[in-house]
């Protein structure tokens, strides 16, 4: 695996992954514009990330099945060709009805990205290098917030939130161009081109009858959930997920309800936590790798990382809601996104870590709709638990962390590739 290619695909769906957090971030920036346009409460908001939300969760199960059946290339083109129209068309809206149509098909096609790029990470990279590979398409969802406020407000103090939603969708569009032409081929197929080519050049009795890739398990998905460890992998991602979630939805609207900030204030702000989120997947991916490279098993460097990223979390979860000054206060959401991104980038590499990288967009899309179903719990709780401040809040995605910690280390198990129960089990793919 020697290939450079794989630092360019790997940069790519990063690139991508900016595009995603614009598209998805443009709403909550707006919203304390776009709300009285349309006469809309915070119950509508609620109820707008909530339909996302749901959509999401089928999006990543679909595009997860669907990235494992027509690969890469092509499920990337139609996930954020379909997601770019999607934001598009949100310039369109003009009721809590129409938002939420058009906020149900970016959920949808958005999911997308996810299973996308873990498939992309275990096709591509071993297994010392995938949680670094993984850090650098997560630092793309910290790049996308950090730029997303300050360039959306500009976007909508020059041309108003209708203007915004038109150009943010043309992004993605841009983005195929580059796509297209170098991604051409999966790396089994271009191993199996090489080897074809190189074969012609040879004596024909030197030739090899045919290039195959060597057999592995590559279960179907009600075999893969007969696994403790894909359980384990369901509910860390089900207690952590909520965490991110929490201020990617609702961090403009809790700096203008906590601050009184305006939409000038929150793009001046709201960017600062995303930039510890951007650390922390660069350096919780290093330091996996590094682990691994100073003979640290997977697991062992697998879990280590993640234990550290919620040791990190959770004091500055419980310490936050106390603070009065808005620049300490971001200050301490960036430390708790720095410990997330550690945690979660390494999460999200466990699935190459057990099963064949050609199912591994399945379990990750399972995955994802089990942090969405998370998600949604603690989405219908802000507007209930922040009506006096959002203490309550931050202190129940504090008692997240250690049961996601719990699940890692005793529903999940050792990680390592798992074994089929039985020969039938395996489906063996050339």
């Amino acid at each position: 695996m020697k290939s450079k290619l794989r630092w360019v695909i790997i940069g790519l769906i990063a690139v991508a992954t900016v595009i995603n957090y614009i598209d998805r971030n443009a709403l909550a920036v707006m919203w304390p514009e776009i709300a009285p346009e349309i006469g809309a409460t915070k119950e509508d908001y609620a109820l707008l990330v909530t339909l996302f939300m749901v959509f999401y969760a089928i999006g990543q199960f679909t595009f997860g099945k669907l990235f494992d059946k027509i690969g890469v290339r092509m499920g990337f083109a139609v996930s954020i060709g379909a997601w770019s129209i999607s934001i598009a068309l949100h310039a369109l809206a003009s009721s809590i009805l129409s938002f939420s149509v058009f906020r149900a098909l970016l959920g949808l096609s958005e999911a997308g990205a996810w299973p996308g790029a873990v498939k992309a990470n275990a096709e591509w990279f071993p297994p010392e290098e995938r949680a670094f590979a993984q850090g650098i398409f997560n630092a793309g969802a910290s790049i996308g917030a950090i730029v997303s406020a300050p360039l959306i407000a500009l976007m909508f103090l020059t041309m108003g939130w209708k203007g915004t939603f038109l150009l943010v969708g043309a992004l993605g569009f841009l983005w195929l161009l580059p796509w297209f032409v170098l991604y051409r081929a999966s790396p089994q197929q271009t191993a199996m081109i090489a080897a074809a080519e190189k074969a012609l050049d040879r004596p024909a009795s030197d030739q090899p009858a045919e290039p195959t890739i060597a057999p592995g398990y590559v279960p179907t998905t009600r075999q893969m959930l007969t696994h403790r460890q894909s359980w384990g992998v369901i509910l860390t991602r089900f207690f952590l997920d909520p965490i991110w979630w929490l201020f990617v939805s609702w961090l403009p609207i809790y700096l203008a309800e906590t601050f009184g900030f305006d939409i000038k204030q929150i793009g001046i702000f709201a960017w600062v936590p995303y930039v510890g989120a951007m650390v922390g997947s660069l350096f919780g991916g290093w330091l996996s790798g590094r682990l691994i490279g100073s003979g640290r098993s997977v697991d062992r460097a697998r879990k280590i990382s993640i234990t550290l990223g919620g040791l990190i979390m959770m004091p500055c979860l419980l310490i936050a809601p106390h603070l009065t000054d808005p620049t300490i206060a971001v200050l301490v959401i960036a430390g708790i996104l720095f410990g997330f991104q550690i945690a979660i980038g390494n999460i999200q590499t466990i699935p190459g870590d057990l099963f064949d990288g050609r199912s591994v967009g399945s379990l990750a899309g399972i995955g994802g709709m089990a942090a969405v179903a998370g998600t949604l719990i603690t989405t219908w709780l802000v507007p209930a638990m922040t009506k006096i401040s959002y203490g309550p809040i931050f202190v129940l995605v504090a008692a997240l962390v250690p049961l996601s910690l719990l699940s890692l280390w005793f529903v999940t198990g050792r990680i390592a590739p798992v074994e089929p129960r039985s020969s039938s089990d395996t489906r063996k793919v050339l």
